[in-house]
């Protein structure tokens, strides 16, 4: 396994300096992708790259593509940099850096399958989200027919790069806040196995959030519905793995 970190970055200036000092204290290399921020934040981004030559690099978006496309552009350039997996990790602060090891262990010992965080809130997180997700945990557990996924849309997680990338070339996915829960129910659709990790989750150190309450619960919306239907057309192949495993 060559494993590096992939952190999707927009106008979180004021945090991810200390993210990314985190996640290299666990010999990470990390690939930033500036998802079109603003300039005093592109600078951040640049003075860490420069810094740290060998252990961070950027990549730049010339407009702000949303979470999935910064996503997306960050795991073809990990692959595309000779890495065969990928640690994916909020800008914000929110995800516990001092997981990594539990993460990577898992990955090492499965290399084949996709290590998915499960957060443990504290008091910081926003009762509206908190209670919002069980709607996609429901429709997740009836779109793979299957509970193996407890938590798809927290953004700590560990990817297999060969199979994440195919998927992605592939098949259009969502480019925004939709692209957690989407890509990881069509890798689980391609057989690909799932192991959680729980891991404490704050609400960012910034006070940034970019999730739009509306717009991003109606794609988020119209995503499971084109997963439905999905669901639908593989429910043979979908329920014979149940009744085979």
């Amino acid at each position: 396994m060559k494993v590096c970190a992939v952190i999707p970055v927009y106008n979180h200036g004021e945090a991810v300096g200390a993210v990314v000092h985190a996640v290299r204290s666990h010999g990470l290399p990390c690939v930033l992708v500036d998802d079109g921020s603003e300039p005093g934040c592109a600078r951040v981004l640049d003075s860490l790259a420069e810094a740290d030559a060998s252990g961070v690099s950027v990549v730049r978006l010339p407009q702000n593509e949303g979470k999935g496309g910064a996503m997306m552009a960050g795991l073809k350039a990990a692959q595309a940099a000779g890495y065969s997996h990928a640690l994916q990790i909020d800008a914000d602060g929110q995800h516990d850096t001092g997981d990594i090891p539990r993460f990577l262990e898992l990955a090492k010992g499965a290399p084949d399958k996709l290590v998915c965080g499960t957060p443990v809130y504290d008091e910081s997180v926003p009762k509206g989200r908190l209670y919002g997700r069980y709607a996609t945990h429901i429709w997740v557990w009836i779109n793979t027919l299957s509970l193996a996924i407890r938590d798809s849309m927290c953004g700590f997680r560990v990817y297999p790069l060969a199979p994440t990338v195919a998927l992605i070339e592939q098949v259009r996915i969502g480019k925004r806040m939709d692209f957690d829960v989407e890509v990881l129910v069509r890798l689980y659709w391609r057989g690909m196995g799932i192991l959680n990790q729980p891991t404490r989750v704050r609400y960012p150190t910034d006070g940034i959030s970019h999730f739009d309450v509306l717009w991003d619960n109606v794609r988020i919306s119209g995503m499971h519905a084109k997963l439905f239907f999905g669901m639908l057309a593989r429910l043979p192949l979908l329920l014979w793995r149940k009744v085979s495993s």
